[in-house]
């Protein structure tokens, strides 16, 4: 049975009632009489003792905790809150006078302020073309309680400007390949979804389960799958969303597909997101299994609905907000599971200007594919 926390006003309240009833001949107290703040002053001690109380069940348990007292809880399953990571591209251009030198640790400037810092010495060639690798340089956490990673992520083509000139070089710059591998820290409903998964499945040593917490571990993977067998006998497939990254692939990761780096096996290496992953991966794996992390292609699924052909902007977004929602939560590139129908309907039906809709397509409930991850298509109104 819960138990009801009574309210500042109730405790008062009961305090009055006490000090009048055990006090014969005092009558009813008055707002600034000593008895009246005696008992106001002591129902304030109780609320706040009732507050401690409250704040002390929070914290003693994984599932209700939060700040410090979730992170010791995780570190008792080897979970540990990923921080922000500053997004990287090998290939930036410069341009100037050939033989034209750029030092290490230049700054570059995006046209919103975000900065690089460049990683290492370029020297402009016969051509007037240099290239470095850059890193971008991760806000102070007081100003930017996110991290600011995953706004240093930026598509090629990005142009970047030097902080100071350089003597013989182009202020301006172009990135070639895309920045990637950005991300905030972890947001703490995540960081306590990855800690209860641990607590929930103890590891098997090698288990599905494992290969997805391995894959979350890392920093701006949200979601993974296993597809066992996926290369044929003695392999792993490992699926990775960065849902958190929106600026240069919707939420797919970047880079190529494959196996890890430090691997001696005779297959494509992955790079990008998935290189990441997969090095994270052989770290911890058993050494007998091949792991390939890959990318889901996108399944579009598209709608037609029905009955409110006339509906406003508003609620057509919130239409296929609520439609996202349902593949998102149940979409899959493992090939297992579907998404129902009745869960799409259920979650129009809770929209209130959405009464009288018809879905007309798709009739049928939706099976995920291997290697495919749904996503929202084309949302037509008749």
């Amino acid at each position: 049975m819960p138990f009801k926390r009574p309210t500042l006003t109730e405790l008062r309240e009961q305090n009055r009632q006490y000090l009048s009833s055990e006090l014969s001949g005092v009558g009813q107290l008055l707002r600034f009489s000593n008895m009246g703040v005696l008992a106001d002053v002591d129902a304030g001690m109780a609320h706040l003792h009732f507050a401690y109380l409250d704040y002390i069940a929070r914290q003693a348990t994984p599932y209700t905790s939060t700040d410090e007292y979730l992170a010791a809880w995780a570190a008792l399953k080897t979970v540990y809150r990923k921080n922000a990571t500053a997004a990287h591209t090998d290939r930036y251009q410069f341009k100037g006078v050939a033989g034209s030198h750029i030092s290490a640790g230049v700054i570059l400037n995006r046209a919103d302020g975000y900065q690089y810092r460049l990683d290492n010495e370029v020297v402009t060639g016969d051509d007037g073309y240099g290239y470095g690798a850059i890193t971008a340089r991760l806000p102070d956490p007081a100003t930017d309680i996110t991290g600011g990673g995953a706004k240093g992520n930026a598509p090629a083509g990005t142009l970047l400007t030097l902080d100071v000139s350089v003597a013989g070089v182009e202020v301006q710059g172009v990135v070639i390949d895309p920045l990637t591998g950005g991300a905030d820290i972890e947001d703490e409903d995540l960081f306590r979804r990855r800690m209860l998964q641990s607590y929930q499945n103890p590891s098997e040593g090698g288990g599905d389960n494992d290969y997805i917490a391995w894959s979350l571990a890392v920093s701006g993977v949200t979601r993974a799958w296993v597809k066992r067998r996926i290369m044929g006998p003695g392999t792993v497939g490992v699926y990775i969303m960065c849902d958190g990254d929106d600026r240069t692939n919707h939420g797919l990761p970047v880079g190529t597909d494959g196996i890890s780096s430090n691997e001696d096996w005779g297959a494509p290496k992955a790079t990008g997101d998935q290189g990441r992953v997969a090095d994270a991966i052989f770290a911890v794996q058993p050494s007998t299994a091949l792991v390939w992390v890959c990318a889901p292609k996108q399944l579009p699924i598209d709608f037609t609905i029905s009955g409110i052909s006339s509906a406003g902007k508003t609620t057509k977004a919130a239409i296929e907000q609520a439609i996202s929602g349902v593949i998102f939560e149940n979409g899959s590139p493992d090939g297992k599971g579907l998404i129902m129908i009745s869960e799409l309907q259920y979650a129009l039906s809770s929209i209130p200007d959405a009464a009288g809709y018809v879905m007309l397509k798709p009739d049928q409930n939706i099976h995920n594919q291997p290697g495919r991850i749904p996503v929202v298509g084309k949302v037509e109104y008749v």
